[in-house]
């Protein structure tokens, strides 16, 4: 019985914790408009959406920082600083975890596929066959991003630019025969600019990859532990699937 009671004092002590205001310091990626997308309240943005979700599972939890709009570089960069504690949402890379860790629970997918004009009747199914294809014409990728830098690893050439619409009409005026990117943000801005008569994805996917929440590196377990719990149920209970299926 003795022991039971010190169960049950540690389980109250614990939940009394979890209940705790906790607020953590976050920002927006500006330029991907599939994540942070502000000026449109029906679709504000996947990665935003999550973030609204972990605070009404946990509703002592706030994030602040929404307000700043920064490129991914000087995202990546702060929270290297430990400028801002989390953010949503980030692909893994090996010279990223030595700077920052990630939360367990994957948000959402995406997958690496190649955009090209409708009339164009060539398929690629590695790596190699793009390298070769881009010594005539230069892949176009986002700018700074971790494919770009996954691209040029396997010795595609490339050509970065600021946004998938610039090079979505890069490549139907002709000066690039394909886009490198991720599904969902490629498919939405193909959607946005009615480009569907020009353009298609190729057949291919890639690589598949996880986007997770990034936390700085000094984060305390027990905040990681709390928002993972929130990813946990998020999870469970279909909500992150539903917000990727949204946004697809």
């Amino acid at each position: 019985m003795l022991h039971q009671f010190w169960v049950l004092i540690a389980l109250a002590g614990a939940a009394a914790h979890a209940q705790q205001p906790l607020t953590l310091r976050t920002a927006q990626q500006s330029g991907s408009i599939v994540k942070y997308d502000t000026n449109t309240p029906a679709r504000p943005g996947l990665c935003l959406e999550i973030l609204r979700a972990v605070e009404r599972v946990d509703p002592t939890l706030r994030f602040t920082g929404l307000t700043q709009k920064l490129p991914l570089k000087r995202v990546e960069r702060l929270l290297a600083e430990r400028e801002v504690d989390v953010f949503f949402c980030l692909l893994k890379s090996p010279e990223r975890e030595r700077q920052w860790r990630y939360a367990p629970v994957p948000l959402y997918v995406i997958r690496h596929v190649v955009v090209q004009r409708i009339d164009d009747g060539r398929h690629f199914d590695t790596l190699a066959q793009l390298a070769q294809a881009s010594r005539a014409k230069r892949v176009l990728v986002m700018r700074g991003t971790a494919i770009a830098r996954h691209l040029v690893k396997a010795q595609v050439a490339i050509t970065e630019v600021g946004s998938e619409r610039e090079a979505l009409q890069m490549l139907s005026m002709g000066r690039a025969d394909m886009v490198y990117g991720q599904d969902i943000n490629l498919l939405r801005h193909i959607h946005e600019s009615q480009m569907g008569t020009q353009v298609k994805l190729g057949r291919t996917v890639f690589q598949e990859e996880p986007q997770y929440l990034a936390l700085r590196a000094d984060l305390p377990a027990a905040h990681e532990e709390r928002l993972t719990n929130s990813l946990r149920k998020l999870d469970k209970d279909g909500t992150l699937r539903q917000l990727t299926e949204k946004y697809r």
